[in-house]
């Protein structure tokens, strides 16, 4: 399994470079350090929901509501600071990554305690939430002038040449390495995913590691609707239209296995920026919207293919490898 993952993250990484460089040869000036920078800082935010997908994936779950929670908590955090500009920015941070969490909450008690599948409690409360952020805002938007300039500024300050949206985005990448690889909730999340069975045997309650992760990709959604309301100064019902299929395409295309129980930190991270660079350099050399949403629709389909290849190949490996152990077993047996 490592193996597998490793190798998958070197494929990313050698793809991702030869994509720059012959994006380069279109456009001048692609591969730049300054372009490249620009390029990960458009790409921070769906880091952030990657990694809050990823861990839900990795329990064999799904989460098709991120974008709607982050659309609701935007338009609250942006009326908020609207409404009283007086509140200091730390607060409303808190508050929208308090009320992401509090909605992953929500998904996470509906597949735990009902025990209702993931795609079917997710794609009921991304309605659901889109149609709270419209109640809220009665349809109406939030516009750059109604904000406060802190509110609006902090993300696009640069501190040793990158903005802090982009430094938000690496610490939350360590931040996520460390949950996963140093913590019980890590071992707990793969352990679910990966052999159910197992996991009940060793202790693991399945239901409350899983209703964690949905807490998780909500908090993480949280913290991404403030940055998403403040890189593009506006708050509006449809931001983020969309957004959770991109989630879910960065993760499959870093390795991450539908199935659950697969997946690295740097494979999501590798999927989000392989996303990244394409929509960066598609427009550039002028290829038209649509032909960009197919293109990345193909991206997605070879993904799935190669995950699904790569897992059926290792199952034979083991299965076969287990076969020859008990047939050794039975030879000295005899």
């Amino acid at each position: 399994m490592n193996r597998l993952l490793k190798n998958r993250e070197i494929l990313l990484v050698a793809i991702i470079a030869i994509m720059v460089a012959a994006f380069s040869t279109r456009a001048p000036g692609f591969a730049s350090p300054g372009n490249l920078a620009n390029i990960f800082n458009d790409t921070s935010i769906l880091i952030i929901l990657a990694l809050g997908q990823m861990t839900v994936i990795l329990t064999k779950s799904i989460d098709l509501s991120v974008a709607a929670n982050l659309a609701f908590t935007g338009m609250a955090v942006a009326m908020t600071n609207a409404a009283y500009p007086e509140l200091p920015l730390a607060l409303l941070i808190v508050m929208a990554i308090g009320i992401g969490a509090f909605l992953g909450a929500i998904n996470g008690f509906l597949v735990w305690a009902l025990q209702i599948p993931p795609i079917v409690v997710t794609l009921g409360t991304l309605t659901i939430y889109r149609g709270m952020a419209f109640v809220l805002s009665g349809g109406g938007w939030v516009n750059a002038h109604q904000m406060t300039p802190s509110f609006l500024n902090i993300p696009r300050l640069a501190v040793f040449g990158l903005p802090i949206l982009s430094w938000i985005a690496i610490l939350v990448v360590f931040g996520a390495w460390f949950v996963l690889t140093r913590l019980p909730f890590g071992r707990a999340a793969y352990a679910s995913g990966g052999n159910p069975t197992a996991a009940v045997y060793a202790g693991i309650d399945i239901g409350w590691t899983r209703f964690l992760a949905f807490v998780l990709s909500g908090a993480l959604a949280g913290l991404s609707s403030y940055l998403w309301v403040s890189r593009y100064a506006v708050a509006y019902v449809d931001i983020a239209a969309g957004f959770e299929l991109d989630t879910v395409a960065a993760c499959v295309i870093g390795g991450i296995s539908i199935a659950g129980g697969i997946g690295s930190v740097a494979g999501a991270v590798l999927g989000s920026l392989f996303l990244g660079v394409i929509k960066n350099a598609l427009p550039v050399i002028g290829i038209s919207p649509f032909a960009q949403m197919a293109i990345s629709g193909i991206v997605i389909v070879l993904a799935v293919v190669f995950n699904a290849r790569a897992e059926k190949k290792a199952g034979r490996i083991i299965l076969r490898d287990r076969a020859a152990q008990d047939r050794n077993i039975g030879e000295v047996s005899a």
